[in-house]
């Protein structure tokens, strides 16, 4: 491939790293500000889920709310034919209650209508919190510490840095559009971190493999070698991502409303992901080992003097 031609991600390396500091900013300011939108997972209340056997309008479902004077927080329908709805509720509802909204729905729509209750206590909703805090953080560190035994130090803090950027990338995003962070949003973010390393593996990989058979005199040469490994493995890293990414596509197209949130949780951290691995984390190598380059260079010039 001419490199004339191509793309030259080194040499435009300082637009990359602006942008994505900038992003960054803004997502710790929101964070730190608003924080995040917390879903039943996360805070106590109560997830009440009804199938009515029937398609409805939303309207309706509305109406036999507002007639029980448990109006819910967030109430979103889905099923294939618009007959499912799941209705979230910030307060932890009692017997009592409960009973009151599925009596109302079995008035309204029949004995078909079925319902499932889920309840999060305030002490449990803080345990998951914690509980998912800690997964993210061991798999980080697991992650890292395979990174850094594997590597050397200079892709090893590549690595570690742009997946880092990818997960809160994810994380800002969410804060930014206050959409609900919950149990399936961890799961997202996981896998995005577990996706995030494999695609910066390959690349990395790939320049470590070239720096075998090359001679690096000058600061030019080592861009061309990082620039040359990228364009070698970009064909993998787009094919990779846009498999992935049109399956979660259709989960978030077709895929039931409790999973919505998780498809685009993940298609976010995999355009993230393929983005740091070409944009950042190589071109990141490329400045730790130029430094080192250029000390080498300078020693034996200080012992001839």
């Amino acid at each position: 491939m001419n490199s004339k031609r191509r793309y030259d991600f080194v040499k435009n390396r300082n637009i990359f790293f602006i942008a994505s500091a900038a992003v960054t900013l803004i997502g710790i300011i929101m964070v730190l500000a608003f924080g995040l939108h917390y879903g039943v997972d996360f805070k106590s209340g109560t997830s009440l889920d009804l199938s009515i056997g029937k398609t409805t309008e939303k309207a309706q479902v509305e109406k036999v709310f507002a007639d029980t004077g448990l109006t819910p927080v967030i109430l979103t329908m889905g099923g294939a034919n618009n007959d499912r709805f799941s209705a979230r509720y910030d307060e932890v509802l009692t017997e009592d209650q409960v009973k009151t909204v599925t009596t109302a729905f079995v008035t309204a729509f029949g004995n078909q209508v079925s319902s499932e209750v889920n309840v999060v206590s305030p002490d449990m909703a803080n345990e998951m919190k914690n509980k998912a805090m800690i997964a993210v953080g061991i798999a980080s560190i697991a992650i890292s510490l395979y990174v850094t035994i594997r590597f050397e130090w200079r892709f090893a803090v590549s690595a570690i840095v742009t997946i880092l950027y990818d997960a809160f990338f994810v994380i800002a995003v969410f804060s930014i559009f206050r959409l609900e962070v919950d149990l399936p949003f961890v799961a997202a973010v996981l896998t995005t971190i577990g996706y995030s390393i494999n695609d910066k593996i390959v690349i990395l990989d790939r320049i470590r493999e070239n720096l075998r058979f090359s001679k690096l005199k000058t600061d030019a040469d080592l861009a061309e070698l990082v620039n040359t490994s990228i364009w070698q493995t970009m064909g993998r890293s787009i094919n990779t991502v846009v498999t992935v990414l049109l399956a979660a596509i259709c989960l978030y197209l077709f895929g039931s409303e409790s999973i919505k949130l998780f498809a685009l949780a993940k298609m976010i951290g995999l355009v993230s992901g393929v983005y740091s691995s070409i944009c950042l984390a190589t071109p990141m190598w490329y400045l730790l080992k130029r430094t080192s380059l250029r000390s080498v260079k300078a020693a034996p010039a200080k012992a001839n003097s």
